[in-house]
């Protein structure tokens, strides 16, 4: 079945012709056939509809409008098409067809307040879901036995354990970036051998923890999102409350005790192997013993270096799973809202790690470790 609107002339025996409509003339195809069909340069005495498959208001229109211009008739229709043409027929067809559009000061001033409606209601959703959490941390505490264990121990495993070959793998390679670019600089000053103290304070500092943090945002804490939005859609969530479950506590708290327990030894595990990254490069190119180099690190990188990274780290992992839950828990109407919210989730995430990194660089320089 031909799924594309088209036309034929038919010459009548009278001398008029007639242009005949094929095939479904819809909204999503008469745009292919428009400028084609009002080109005909032919007397026409009749618009043919008896071929047309499907119409609807725009086919009816564009009939219509063909039917004006050669001051024909239409022919063919059935019932349907008959009850399309009869509403469209009297329109305005030469008026102006865009949406009325106001000037760009009224537009400009429309969306702004939307955009300040939308970040109250934000932030009241926001101040609302710590809220609930705190609450659910309480009642655990008061009542130990409402304690998941199990999905605590499940989620460790997902954000923890499965992530250390990602995690692991991109944190090497970005020991042998930093290593190899931080040489190629330090050798125009004759001090390569400052590769090592780049290396060594640059992860565990830094890199090592923030990487780690980006990474987790985007493979935890969008699942957090996509998981919990989907219960929302299935109503899981709602059936969980009928039966007296709180869903904070049996969905939230596990997978932020996870993110919190696990971002630490994640971000030592990437600095660690970020460090054998840029031994095993130094080692190859730059001429410097693989097992020197690791000794070396132990004298030049202070040990608030470390400190720093892992003071970081379970604050990156708070924000990361409670982005991922609160877009989850928002989800609402269809499933399009579950993949808009996961992205919100990672984004939100990625963003409140760097801003909360900057200010953690400000605060650790102000007391001393810098």
């Amino acid at each position: 079945m031909d799924r594309r609107a088209g036309f034929e002339i038919e010459e009548g025996e009278g001398g008029g012709a007639a242009l005949a409509l094929t095939g479904p003339w819809l909204v999503a195809t008469v745009g292919a056939v428009e400028e084609e069909v009002q080109s005909v340069d032919a007397e026409v005495e009749r618009i043919d509809l008896s071929q047309v498959s499907e119409i609807d208001t725009a086919g009816a229109w564009m009939a219509c409008l063909l039917a004006e211009r050669y001051e024909a008739e239409i022919t063919g229709a059935n019932e349907r098409a008959a009850r399309l043409v009869e509403a469209v027929k009297d329109m305005d067809l030469e008026g102006e067809v865009a949406a009325p559009r106001s000037d760009v000061f009224t537009r400009v001033a429309a969306r702004a307040g939307e955009k300040v409606y939308g970040a109250r209601s934000g932030t009241r959703g926001v101040v609302g879901f710590l809220g609930a959490l705190i609450i659910a941390f309480g009642s655990v505490i008061r009542h130990p036995s409402r304690f998941r264990g199990k999905a605590v121990v499940r989620q460790l495993e997902l954000v923890g354990v499965k992530a250390l070959p990602i995690v692991g793998l991109m944190s090497f390679l970005i020991g042998v970036v930093i290593a190899q670019q931080g040489a190629v600089q330090l050798q125009q000053f004759g001090a390569e051998t400052l590769t090592v103290n780049l290396v060594g304070r640059i992860t565990l500092r830094e890199l090592g923890v923030l990487m780690t943090a980006i990474m987790v945002a985007g493979r935890s804490g969008s699942a957090f999102a996509a998981q919990i939005g989907t219960m929302r859609l299935t109503e899981e969530v709602d059936a969980m409350r009928t039966i007296g479950i709180n869903p904070m506590e049996a969905l939230v708290v596990p997978r932020i005790l996870a993110a919190i327990l696990m971002m630490p030894l994640l971000g030592f595990y990437a600095s660690a192997v970020a460090i054998i990254g840029g031994a095993a490069i130094s080692d190859a190119f730059l001429g410097i013993p693989f097992l020197n180099f690791l000794q070396r690190i132990q004298e030049v990188v202070p040990t608030y270096d470390l400190w720093v990274g892992l003071v970081k780290a379970p604050v990156f992992g708070l924000i990361v799973a409670l982005a991922g839950c609160y877009h989850g828990m928002q989800v609402k109407g269809n499933s399009e809202e579950v993949g808009l919210r996961t992205t919100m989730a990672v984004v939100t995430g990625i963003f409140a790690v760097i801003v909360l990194d900057a200010f953690f660089a400000v605060f650790f320089t102000r007391v001393g470790w810098a």
